[in-house]
């Protein structure tokens, strides 16, 4: 089914491409799960909220679904040949939502200022970085104190959102009323948020881009329940399905109705990668056989096809397929019972139970852990599930109080953003659920993750990432189970809505509805 439909979507779009003009006007009525706590993109990550602020506002680049950077606020770039010199010309005509001109002082402000003391993913990056300067009214340049890889993927919306240095500067950025009303300088202006209800963007009128955006508004719809949301969809209250709006088992259903396209692109710069956390400290998920041999149990062809209903890809290992540096060059885990018997019997596995934390974010998860705990069961080994809401599921994986517990991560394009800290010794820390919480430590893949992530050439840090997904799969930390397949679901009308490698978040500015 996935695959009919996802070709269909695609031909469908490169022949909006190559043959049709797009249509100015009309309402995008768009589904938002769960409603965000907020839409200042600088200070609140959420998903929710880049969804839906990266429409009002901009990095200085965007990202192709192969992460090859182009061009937003700005127009071109220069990297030198060292590495360390990173030289950006913004676009001349570009305007923040309240009329004042978006300037280099903007971005040094945004990025050395703001962002330093709001964003903490963006601040690792910036430790790189010794100087950000203004050559000219319209030219930044990022000074970095070694080279850094992947600093040339940090750009985007969520990651490095300009901020309004005339709004903010000097104020208490966290209470600043500003936050209420977001000022940007992107394709949609802020024009209400009514609580529970909806969130409502309009045409920017002066965006620096000719004839762009095409639609006059988008209207997000608050609606709580899943169920709720599907109905919405089929009876032409929404349009626009975003990725994880309905439970899986839906998709099926509501790709069939007439005029209804989907596609899993957009998720290439996250890349959602998910997993089980294998307690590496003590019981039998310290021994490096048993975890091989809960790989070689599971069954995630079926988790992907019944579950998933077939999107997403099987994981090989730490790196997703749609991350930089991947490599399939590594040990294979298919489904084998009688290997992951065999290890278990190698170990002397006495059937100690192990505890299984669901992920309580929905049915699918539920039923995708107790998929698993009949494969593992299966080969010998006996499972005790732990019922867990959200809040309690945070505090057990933060404390370490868990045998395995699913989980899923995004990458950010690159190894260095994403991957590393999950598997690097100085990422082991209690209170937190998003580091490395199976406790795996290793000096020599510390070494490698250090020296990958300052290489000058592609090659070489291909080289050095090549080795350590080696070195990974085989140690087995964590149980790679899929790269996520989040369908977006859309009118077939709706054209040119997933352009780039964050989807949505930033696809409205190219968006249209066709008459």
């Amino acid at each position: 089914m996935f695959k009919r439909l996802t070709t269909l979507a695609a031909a469908m779009l490169m022949s909006t491409a190559l043959h049709a003009e797009p249509v100015d006007g009309g309402r995008a009525n768009v589904v938002i799960q769960p409603e965000p706590p907020g839409l200042m993109l600088g200070i609140i990550q959420n998903g929710p909220s880049q969804m839906v602020a990266g429409n009002i506002y901009e990095g200085l680049l965007r990202y192709t679904t192969g992460l090859e950077a182009m061009p937003q606020l700005a127009k071109s770039w220069e990297i030198s040949e060292d590495g360390l010199t990173y030289t950006f010309h913004l676009q001349e005509n570009a305007k923040w939502h309240d009329g004042e001109p978006f300037t280099a002082d903007d971005v040094v402000f945004s990025a050395d200022v703001f962002l330093r003391e709001t964003h903490a993913r963006l601040r690792a990056s910036l430790k790189h970085v010794e100087s950000i300067t203004a050559a000219d009214e319209h030219t930044v340049v990022f000074k970095l104190k070694q080279p850094f890889g992947p600093f040339i993927g940090i750009f985007e919306v969520g990651t490095m959102p300009m901020i309004p240095k005339h709004i903010y500067e000097g104020t208490d950025f966290k209470t600043n009323p500003a936050n209420n009303k977001p000022i940007g300088t992107g394709p949609f202006k802020f024009q209400e948020w009514v609580k529970g209800s909806h969130i409502l963007l309009v045409k920017n009128e002066d965006y620096y881009e000719e004839g762009k955006p095409h639609l006059d508004e988008i209207y997000w719809h608050v609606i709580p329940d899943a169920a709720s949301r599907a109905v919405a969809y089929e009876t032409g209250i929404v349009d626009i399905l975003p990725g994880g709006s309905v439970e899986n088992f839906d998709v099926g259903r509501l790709t069939e109705l007439e005029n209804s396209c989907v596609t899993d692109k957009g998720w290439e710069y996250f890349g959602p990668l998910s997993w089980m956390w294998l307690n590496n400290r003590e019981g039998p998920t310290a021994d490096v056989r048993f975890r091989q041999a809960v790989m070689y149990a599971m069954d995630r062809n079926f988790a992907r096809d019944a579950l998933w209903n077939g999107l997403g890809k099987v994981a090989t290992g730490p790196v997703s397929s749609s991350t930089r540096f991947y490599s399939d060059d590594v040990t294979k885990y298919d489904y084998d019972p009688d290997k992951a018997r065999a290890l278990l019997k190698e170990m002397g596995y006495d059937g100690t139970p192990v505890r299984l934390l669901p992920l309580p974010y929905g049915e699918t998860w539920q039923r995708w852990a107790e998929a698993i705990k009949q494969n593992l069961e299966e080969v010998g080994i006996k499972v005790d599930m732990v019922a867990t809401d959200v809040a309690g599921w945070n505090q057990k994986i933060s404390e370490w109080d868990y045998d395995l517990a699913f989980t899923y991560l995004y990458q950010y394009g690159d190894p260095a953003l994403g991957v590393s800290r999950t598997y690097v010794s100085t990422n082991i820390a209690k209170g937190s659920p998003w580091n490395n919480v199976e406790g795996y430590s290793n000096k020599n893949i510390d070494e490698m993750f250090a020296k990958a992530a300052v290489a000058v050439t592609k090659e070489e840090r291909q080289e050095l990432y090549d080795e350590i997904q080696k070195k990974l799969v085989d140690d087995v930390p964590v149980a790679w189970l899929l790269e996520l397949g989040f369908p977006t679901i859309y009118r077939c009308n709706v054209k040119n809505l997933v352009t780039t490698a964050i989807g949505v978040n930033d696809g409205f500015k190219d968006a249209y509805i066709e008459k």
